[in-house]
């Protein structure tokens, strides 16, 4: 690494500038945080007389800068990860601006390595429609999008990014029931066959079968089916003859389920 040029902070004492940048405490517990590709560093203590720079180091890119002198410990550096499939680290740099310019490279601590691509978690997809016709159970969603747009604008689903290797499963069981089974697609519905006069609950979750780590994704929101019964809502009028001539109207409201 070539030396830095860190510039001074004007109107600051003499004395904040005597501790040496060897001094300064450095970043620990660093932790990527990644869903979707929406991708979060943080690290600790909270800094006290000095500021962290977030540097994010490819194997293959040059080094980009986030964060710049925040008194922060956490940093969005989703924007710099842009190749996914590239390995990063991030170096946390510990900064104090003194009146002088230092030349001195400040202290740092190194995360662990991230590949987006591998590690990032698949996040929750969303169950658009779904239907109990007879024996068929039919549930269509929708893919999780990530952070990233196309050149039009609109934004880049995980399944634009990982393609084939992008699975989905649908967990299904009957209501009030433990015994769950599941089917797997690579498109965006599912039909599967149940008892007719039952009801079955059920979620989908993303897979990326060729992952060791983070196979599986966040589940979705869970629903059930509501089969076998329908109900019939109204009104009517009872009218009751009280004190001698004087009559009183009520309205009751009735609701019967059929099953």
């Amino acid at each position: 690494k070539g030396q830095r040029h860190w510039p001074s902070r004007p109107g600051s004492e003499a004395s904040c500038a005597a501790r040496a940048a060897g001094d300064l405490p450095t970043a620990v517990n660093i932790t990527w945080s990644s869903i979707n590709f929406k991708t979060i560093l943080q690290w600790q203590p909270k800094p006290s007389g000095y500021f962290y720079t977030v540097e994010i180091h490819g194997e293959k890119s040059d080094i980009k800068r986030k964060c710049i002198l925040t008194s922060d410990t956490e940093c969005d550096v989703t924007d710099v990860l842009r190749n996914v499939e590239e390995i990063y680290t991030a170096h946390i740099l510990s900064v104090e601006l003194t009146e002088e310019d230092n030349f001195e490279e400040p202290p740092y601590a190194v995360s662990e390595k991230f590949t987006p691509y591998s590690q990032t978690v698949i996040g929750k997809p969303e169950i658009t429609n779904y239907s109990q016709k007879g024996s068929k159970l039919n549930v269509t969603f929708k893919d999780p999008l990530t952070p990233y747009v196309f050149p039009n604008g609109s934004f880049q689903s995980i399944r634009d990014i990982f393609q084939h290797n992008l699975e989905y499963k649908l967990y299904y069981w009957k209501d009030q029931s433990s015994g769950k089974k599941h089917v797997t697609t690579k498109s965006h519905e599912f039909e599967v066959s149940v008892d007719s006069d039952k009801n079955y609950c059920f979620y989908v979750q993303g897979i990326i079968p060729s992952r060791r780590e983070n196979r599986n994704g966040q589940e979705s929101t869970v629903f059930c089916t509501n089969v076998g019964r329908s109900i019939l809502d109204g009104e009517c009028q009872v009218t009751f003859l009280e004190h001698g001539n004087s009559w009183e109207e009520v309205t009751l409201t009735f609701k019967t389920v059929f099953y």
